[in-house]
Parts: structure tokens; sequence; C-alpha cells
């Protein structure tokens, strides 16, 4: 779902990282809108605080900036925002046609295998019982079923990126701090966007996620971290690693009784809970260590990154929008398949 667009290629210039972990992201998210399978204990919201969801948005800010950052250089803001405007439009009309198949397949079967609960699981009985106001929500991204929230907040995030990106090329950190300072305001005043039906609201909250976004603009703006941060690699590295295990044994602690007997009762009372709608900070930091890391162990030199084996995702990662659509399309599938047929392969 970048703006970011080109294949690529080991002489192109482009870190072929970000494509490849963008295409792991997604398949992530595909296997874990998967209820009750196996495959999902191997993506890593079951190792850490963040998600692939983090990993996706931190991608999409830091792939965003370098493509149209490159447009603007050459032929204006003017021509980069329109781009982006174009993109966004691009984005909202896939949306909207995913959202239509999406109700559309469940609806199907919900009627044909008389699944009426489907219907309240899905968060579809507001379309139910107001099926107009429904449409008019959709319209305005208020009103998404379950598994359809990532693709809203990108639209907000990436719409807002042509009044950053002038900024962004000049004063990257600048920009970094006042996103740094609406995501606090945006935790401690309560802000987020409404949803329907009722008094909901986002479960992606735009206030406080497009730090992340903003994290990844803002490291891409600024341009050759590696560099940047080589000197203080030293202390660095062993800090980001010691904050990764230390989230992997309370990761585990919620799924191993013995490990959860070792959490002192002081340390769940300050990092519980650990929310996901305004993208608690231990989330934040979790992915700006696991960013550290892979930038130091996966050079953008490492050859496996162009083998045969690493391709697919490497092309999932170039082609995000199609991909994601059809993964949600068909993660709904896999849940009929293994929720309401009991199929124990499709679990495996």
């Amino acid at each position: 779902m970048s703006g970011a667009s080109g294949t690529v290629t080991k002489g192109s210039g482009r870190d072929v990282r970000l494509d490849f972990f963008r295409g792991v992201a997604l398949w992530f998210i595909f296997v874990d809108h998967i209820y009750d399978n196996i495959v999902s204990w191997l993506t890593m919201r079951n190792y850490g605080f963040s998600d692939a969801t983090e990993v996706f948005v931190f991608i999409s800010g830091y792939t965003a900036v370098i493509a149209y950052s490159g447009i603007m250089a050459r032929r204006g803001w003017l021509m980069a925002a329109a781009r982006i405007v174009r993109r966004v439009w691009q984005l909202y009309v896939a949306h909207i046609v995913l959202l239509v198949a999406f109700v559309a397949q469940i609806a199907y079967f919900a009627v044909t295998h008389d699944k009426k609960t489907l219907i309240a699981e899905m968060n579809l009985l507001g379309l139910m019982d107001e099926p107009f106001r429904s449409f008019v929500d959709a319209m305005l991204l208020k009103f998404r079923p379950v598994n359809l929230d990532v693709l809203p907040l990108y639209i907000v995030l990436l719409a807002s990126l042509p009044l950053a990106l002038p900024a962004l090329r000049r004063w990257p950190w600048a920009v970094l701090a006042a996103s740094l300072a609406l995501y606090v305001a945006s935790r401690v005043f309560g802000w987020n966007l409404p949803a329907s039906p009722g008094d909901n609201v986002w479960f992606f909250n735009p206030f406080a996620w497009q730090l992340v976004f903003y994290l990844g603009a803002s490291f891409a703006a600024a341009g050759r971290m590696g560099e940047r941060l080589a000197a203080f690699r030293r202390w660095l590295l062993p800090v980001a690693l010691v904050y990764l295990a230390f989230s992997f044994f309370i990761v585990m602690s919620w799924q191993i009784k013995i490990l959860s007997g070792l959490v002192p009762d002081w340390l769940g009372r300050v990092i519980y809970p650990i929310d996901k709608t305004n993208v608690d900070v231990l989330r934040v930091v979790h992915i700006l260590a696991l960013a550290y890391a892979v930038q130091v162990f996966i050079p953008i030199s490492a050859g496996w990154l162009r083998w045969r084996l690493a391709e697919p995702l490497r092309r999932c990662g170039e082609h995000s929008l199609q991909v994601f659509c059809l993964g949600t399309l068909l993660s709904f599938t896999a849940h009929l398949v293994t929720e309401y047929y009991g199929c124990t392969g499709a679990r495996l």
C-alpha cells in the first residue's frame, strides 16, 4: 500500500529489505486474521509487544517519503501532493470495493448456511439495522467490519503527508517532535475518530498511530540512518537486544504459567495494559528496537534477500494493496473453513 513504486533490484539503490519485510508483515496480517489456526503462532505478535501492523505502518511511512520526496525534488511540491492525493483516492476506492465484497461474502454465507451469529461476529449488525446510515458511514470510513481497519488508517496517514512533506525534507526531526507531541496529546486527552455503530471509535487511533508512520518517514527523510547510528552502536545495540528479550519474556509469560509467576506485581502495574488502539509506548519502542536490530544484522547487501525463495515475499511487498485486499477475503474464507467446517487441516 506504499506510495513507492518500481521493482527492487540488486543495482537499483533501493533497500530490498523494505519490500521483503513489508511482504512478511502482509503475510502475518493474513495469518493473524484467521482465527484459531496453528500457523499464527509463527507470527511476531506472539514474541514481542508489537506486531505486523506496526511493521507495515512504519515501512509505509519510510517508503512514502522515499517515493514522494523524489517527485517533489524533481517536479515540485504541487506534483508530489497531486500524486499523493491520487494514491489516497486509489486506496479509498480499493477500501470501498473490498468492503462491499467482504460484506457480500459474509452475508452470502450467513444466509445460505443459517449462521446469523456471523453477522454480529463480523460487526455487521449496524448494517442490518440501519443500512442507509451504515452506507454513509462506510463512505466516511466510520463503518467497518472486523479486519477492515488497517486500510482506513493508512488512507488517513498518507493523506496527511502533503502537509508534512516540505517540512520533512528540511526539518525531519522537527516533524518527528510534532508527531510525538500529537501522540502524547491524543493519549492524554483521549482523542480519536468516531466510528459506527453507536459511540465507537477507530480501532487504530490515527492520532496515535501517526507516530509510527512519521517515525519511518522521519528516518527516511533524515537519510543514512545506519551511518548516523553507527557511532552509538556499542551501547545502542545491547539496549535494543535487551529490550527485545524483555518483550519476548513478558509475552511468553502470557502463555506459560511458570513464567507468569516470575513477573513482579509492581512491573505488571507499570506496563499493563499494553494498548493497541492507542499504540502503547512499549509497542512503539519495540518496533524501533526491532527495526534497529534488523538494520544491524541484515545489511542491504544481504544476498539471501535476492534468492528465489525470498522473491514471493518481495513481490508481495511491492504489490501490497492487491495482496492486502486478497488476503482479507481469503482470511475470511479460511476462517469459515476452520470455524464452521471444523477442518483440522486448514488450521495447520
